[in-house]
């Protein structure tokens, strides 16, 4: 039941959203701001209720005299700010009530939502006792009406016996210092509901708390209007404890339940309000989720790349802003396209969105819309920014490690293994790289050849290099035990989203990031066709070959060409000559595929010219290249 009143009400809200949309525009449709504007209304309400509290006077043979005054004597000014007064507060009370509906529409009340959905159900009963704290204070026939009734109501309650009741039967029993205690209580549960406002949206990353201004103004106006069109006055002259209250004109939003307070019994009425309060509490856990809905989800965010873990239930674009990414989003209600992303790697729930924001096109071509889809496994996904980074700029991280091991993997190839200080782990992308910091400031780029769920330890691959400052030092003194300093992780050549064919192209040690994206592919499952070229001059140069031809024999969608440029007088059987004319034979037209290449800076400033002119896209094409450093003269 439950699920289908959701369903209903989900739908009546996908409606109205693209009518507002089509009528206001999707960056400022009213529906996709109600917790905003809930705000905003709060401070037209305090704003215009302390301008009436300076001139109210809180005796009781003073105050409906001193309201009457604000209202006619000073008609534009006290007149609409208690007319503005009253109807912000009945707009707040509307647009909490539809902002609590579209909610459970949209069942954003589960996992880390739940916070803020008890705190909001607490928060309705503090503008509740706000608002029927100021229905009492005019001190009119409504005023009466509205304070022997709660009082009869509240009198119900175990331990009061009567006490509050006997404090309004006759005029004598209402003192200036009664009447004072209300005008603090009425200014005390404002303060406390602001407080409990704010408490209310902790949970949820960067929220707005301010509408945007067209909608803001709009309100304003609005008010402004409906207190000019329809003042509000008071009812059938002051309060006289001595009559009863003939007829009253309720003010449907606060006083709703006053008539069953006259008609029911009082046990039936506290019966109603509290199963409905208690009903919305327990509603986060109705109807019970399976399992495999409560379990937190890893998403790892490009470009970057940094990941994150999901709550349940969490979307995208939350989780990443809950990290601190600089995620662009607008409407957070799936109206505008400003958070649209590509669905790299795994499977998302799309959520409820608007069609025209995410056509099928647009999905079919692995797009989503972060502020509406949770992932429903471990996501990789994509934004189209320069850097999810605050700021733009990643912070730089220098650390000390320690080396672990060392291993030759050729004749001139170090494996240099290094830890962190009590077990970190480095956080970073297949294919990026750390600078190592020598003692005398200069630095060296090595890239991480493990993959990075791998990262107990960090992979670096050295080649020695004739006169080269820290490769002599790695080759001829370095020994396990010792510190290196470094900084990083920096680069973006990493493997991009999309479905293109992937031809990975390496030489020398520029097959470390190629073995940290390959591993990571691996491991993510990523199916796209996976083929990589790795140049050397001598068949021991490629001193990875028999994991690479395992990965082949393992992997359906992957396959391993290695060219050797010093082949002649060997019994070499394979590919001969330069890695990239090796390409180019195999691959004459490479529209539709995806580059990586990764080594000399020969190779790089070779091969891409020839790459982009047999059709690869400019923006398919990624390079990684690598200048030898010796000894400064």
């Amino acid at each position: 039941m439950i699920g289908a009143l959701q369903r209903l009400l989900r739908w009546v809200f996908m409606h109205l959203e693209a009518v507002f949309n089509r009528a206001f525009g999707d960056r400022i449709n009213p529906l996709y701001y109600l917790g905003a504007t809930a705000f905003f209304l709060f401070w037209v309400v305090a704003g215009t209720g302390l301008y009436l509290y300076i001139f109210f006077d809180t005796a009781v043979s003073g105050a409906y005299a001193s309201v009457e005054s604000l209202t006619h004597g000073q008609r534009y000014i006290g007149g609409i700010a208690r007319s503005v007064h009253r109807y912000a507060s009945d707009g707040m009370v509307l647009t909490m009530t539809v902002h609590l509906l579209r909610h459970f529409a949209f069942d954003r009340l589960r996992g880390y939502r739940r916070f803020s959905w008890i705190t909001g159900v607490i928060l309705i009963w503090f503008v509740y006792v706000s608002g029927v704290g100021g229905y009492m204070l005019p001190w009119d026939r409504l005023a009466q009406f509205v304070t022997v009734s709660t009082f009869e109501w509240l009198d119900w309650l175990p331990g009061f016996g009567g006490a509050l009741i006997r404090n309004v039967i006759y005029p004598e029993s209402i003192s200036d210092r009664f009447f004072s205690l209300l005008a603090f209580m009425h200014i005390g549960a404002p303060l406390l509901t602001l407080l409990l406002m704010w408490v209310h949206v902790q949970r949820v990353p960067k929220v707005g708390t301010n509408p945007p201004r067209p909608i803001a103004l709009g309100m304003l106006a609005t008010l402004v209007l409906l207190a000019l069109w329809q003042p509000v006055s008071s009812q059938g002259g002051a309060a006289d404890l001595a009559n009863a209250v003939p007829q009253v004109a309720l003010d449907w939003f606060y006083l709703a339940i006053y008539p069953l307070i006259h008609t029911l019994p009082l046990s039936r009425v506290w019966a109603l309000v509290l199963s409905l309060t208690l009903l919305l509490i327990v509603l986060p856990w109705l109807p019970l989720r399976r399992k495999g809905e409560q379990v937190e989800r890893r998403i790892e965010f490009h470009p970057g790349p940094r990941r994150v873990v999901a709550q349940p239930g969490e979307t995208l674009l939350d989780a990443g802003l809950r990290a601190g990414l600089a995620l662009p989003f607008e409407c957070r209600n799936g109206g505008c396209q400003v958070c649209v992303c590509t669905v790299v790697q795994g499977e998302v729930d799309h959520g409820a969105y608007q069609p025209a924001a995410l056509t099928d096109a647009m999905r079919a071509n692995g797009k989503a819309l972060m502020c509406c889809a949770t992932a429903l496994g471990e996501v990789a996904i994509e934004v189209d920014v320069e850097s999810i980074d605050p700021g733009g700029v990643a912070p730089v991280l220098r650390r000390e490690g320690r080396v672990e091991s060392m291993r030759l993997l050729g004749a001139d190839v170090m494996q240099i293994m290094l830890s962190l200080p009590g077990g970190e782990r480095i956080e970073f992308g297949a294919g990026q790289y750390i600078n190592i910091l020598l003692d005398d400031g200069q630095q060296r780029a090595y890239s991480f050849a493990n993959p990075p769920h791998d990262n107990a330890l960090i992979e670096l691959h050295v080649k020695r290099m004739p006169g080269g400052v820290f490769s002599t030092r790695v080759f001829e003194s370095l020994k396990v035990g010792d510190k290196l300093r470094f900084e990083g992780p920096f680069g973006r050549f990493t493997l991009r989203p999309g479905n293109r064919p992937i031809v990975l192209v390496a030489t020398s040690v520029g097959f470390a990031p190629i073995k940290s994206i390959l591993e990571d592919a691996f491991h993510r499952g990523i199916r796209r066709p996976m083929r990589l070229y790795w140049g050397a001059r001598e068949l021991d140069d490629l001193y990875h070959r028999e994991a690479l031809e395992r990965w082949q024999r393992e992997h359906d969608n992957f396959t391993f060409i290695p060219v050797l440029s010093r082949a002649a007088g060997t019994d070499w059987s394979g590919r001969t000559g330069h890695v990239d004319t090796a390409i180019l034979e195999d691959f004459p037209d490479l529209r539709g595929y995806e580059v990586y290449i990764c080594g000399s800076v020969q190779l790089v400033s070779n091969a891409v010219p020839a790459f982009l002119a047999h059709g690869l896209s400019e923006g398919a094409c990624f390079s990684d290249s690598f200048t030898p450093s010796t000894a400064a003269p």
